[in-house]
């Protein structure tokens, strides 16, 4: 026979479940004050998770019915936790809200309080909150729940505390599908790929099969580090156990191949989608425009249009990037248009783009005035930009205004100073060089080295300018005599004004040898042969003498090299780049 609470609560949990949306729930509420159930909190909270939590809900409504619980107890708590979390305007009201849970005394966190607090967390990089929230799952003993466990290893992965990930996955006995995909997923954030690769290996020896949401995340890894061969390997595999291509995984796909630098590839499985939601055009959009495939990427948008599909952010950002890396200012402009005439209210990434378009077509003087009557206070990005663009131009009066932009709103960014220097340096100006260097000392500012990776045979080598760490060093250095050599031979003259040092012209031409791309390609030529594709993965720009050295390098050699740099894609075939130089 039915308990009392079970009478009461039944009616309620199947009026609730069969609920369609916000006007027959209000219905529902305002029946529920009018009877006995009026005052019933049981029946009270399940109208506020509904509003919460339901895609069909109200976060708002939930708000205005919370503020009215004299003491709400910890289900409702967890229910406007979770909610909040859930709204696209993403903030710390949920963090918020378990501080007032906390202050209240009335109802104490338990695993889900915890769970949804630390994902919150995670969505907005609060970390100093997160570590506060692990302390309390310590203090009351709540760490040994799976749903704290993987809480905590998402929040620590997420805020790209890859140590204190790995802590947290090691302490888990049991460790689920969730647990795994977690700490695959914290490896690929940061570009560990022989560390994602090497526990998606181990977790298939345990015996936990992979979703969806693993291989995702696996081929994150494989798209930063540009790993093409582990790529195809995981695609592969994805075939061979019948993993369901969704939507989110096929754009995981198209991102991995374009930026592995197989955008032929990108759009075979773009092409073979059945549906394409914003995103998977948004993705082959930009693929192609990083590859400098102009024409085609501005088509692909065109048809997108012509589907009915709704450009999004992201979308715009490859819309106006092609349009930038071709020159076309009066196609820019026109997208421009288009994005406000769509709604697509611009960010400071839009606002960049079209800065960027504006200096590569050496309009300075627009690209300022751009910048002054630009709605939001410009970032340092625009000012970066700006700053390249004089460089480039050699516009050396507005850089001046652009420089001192930059070091107020970045004093301890390395990367600021390194330009300056390069500005400096290629008008001779050593003064004016070593002085960043003071500057930068005096900050204790650390320059971030140049450093470059290749794959080979499923293992991602890295290196850093000067490099001597490799186990191969010394084969290495051998293969760059004979490409320094062959490269002279050619008539190369070596362009040493990109070397940041006042010092004689053969120790600046040894500075340009060492560049890490140039130890990744001579390993690529080691290791590989023709027709193998030499595949490089820099993260800074390729100086202006070690594009053209590439080229000379892809002719005399007869080899095709492809360097992703922080820019753009460059595809080295017979002494030409698919840049044209301009870049």
């Amino acid at each position: 026979m039915p308990s009392p609470t079970q009478i009461l609560e039944d009616p309620i949990n199947s009026l609730i479940k069969r609920c369609p949306d916000m006007r027959t729930l209000r219905q529902i509420h305002a029946h529920f004050l009018k009877s006995p159930l009026g005052s019933s909190s049981y029946a009270l909270s399940k109208i506020l998770a509904f509003s919460a939590l339901s895609a069909s809900g109200d976060i708002a409504y939930a708000r205005r019915l919370f503020a009215q619980f004299p003491n709400p107890n910890v289900f409702s708590w967890n229910s406007m936790i979770r909610g909040c979390s859930l709204v696209p305007e993403q903030s710390k009201e949920p963090i918020s809200l378990y501080k007032r849970m906390l202050r209240s005394g009335f109802a104490h966190p338990n695993s889900f309080t915890v769970a949804f607090v630390l994902k919150a967390c995670s969505i907005v990089s609060a970390f100093s909150e997160g570590l506060q929230v692990h302390c309390h799952a310590l203090r009351y003993g709540l760490f040994s729940s799976p749903f704290v466990q993987t809480g905590l290893l998402n929040f620590y992965a997420k805020c790209e505390k890859i140590a204190s990930a790995r802590y947290v996955f090691d302490e888990i006995s049991d460790k689920n599908l969730v647990a795994w995909s977690a700490m695959i997923g914290g490896y690929a954030r940061i570009g560990l790929v022989n560390e994602a690769l090497g526990l998606f290996r181990e977790m298939q020896e345990v015996g936990i099969a992979p979703d969806e949401v693993t291989m995702v995340s696996v081929i994150s890894a494989c798209a930063k580090a540009g790993a093409l061969d582990l790529g195809r390997w995981v695609h592969a595999f994805i075939d061979r156990k019948g993993i369901e291509l969704d939507l989110e995984l096929s754009t995981a796909l198209i991102d991995m191949y374009a930026k592995c630098g197989a955008i032929e590839k990108a759009r075979e499985v773009f092409d073979g989608m059945d549906v394409r939601d914003p995103m998977a055009w948004s993705s082959m959009i930009v693929g192609l425009a990083i590859h400098g495939h102009v024409k085609d990427a501005l088509e692909l948008f065109t048809a997108m249009l012509d589907s009915q599909v709704k450009p999004n952010h992201v979308t715009f950002i490859g819309v106006l990037s092609a349009c930038a890396h071709s020159g076309l200012v009066s196609d820019g402009r026109r997208y421009w248009s288009t994005m406000q005439e769509l709604g697509v209210a611009p960010l400071m990434e839009h606002y960049g783009c079209m800065v960027d378009l504006l200096c590569r077509a050496g309009r300075l003087e627009e690209a300022y005035t751009f910048v002054n009557d630009m709605p939001i206070v410009p970032n340092s990005v625009i000012w970066r930009t700006l700053l390249v663009g004089c460089k480039n131009s050699r516009t050396f009066d507005e850089a001046e205004t652009a420089a001192e932009q930059l070091l107020q709103l970045e004093p301890l960014n390395a990367e600021n100073y390194v330009l300056l220097s390069n500005l400096y340096a290629s008008r001779c100006q050593w003064d004016k060089v070593r002085q960043m260097r003071k500057k930068m000392k005096d900050h204790g500012v650390k320059v971030v080295p140049g450093g470059s990776s290749t794959e080979i045979d499923g293992f991602v080598h890295e290196f850093t300018v000067a490099d001597d760490t490799h186990p191969e060093i010394k084969e290495i250095r051998e293969m760059l005599r004979d490409i320094a050599e062959r490269v002279r031979r050619a008539g190369h003259e070596p362009w040493t004004s990109a070397v940041l040092h006042d010092v004689v012209e053969v120790e600046k031409q040894s500075a340009l040898c060492e560049h890490s791309e140039r130890l990744a390609i001579a390993y690529g030529m080691l290791k590989t042969e023709a027709p193998v594709v030499i595949r490089v993965v820099k993260n800074l720009r390729v100086c202006g003498d070690c594009h053209e050295v590439t080229k000379i390098i892809s002719q005399i050699y007869d080899r095709e090299i492809i360097v992703r740099d922080r820019v753009r894609f460059h595809r080295f075939v017979n002494g030409t780049c698919s840049c044209s130089d301009f870049w």
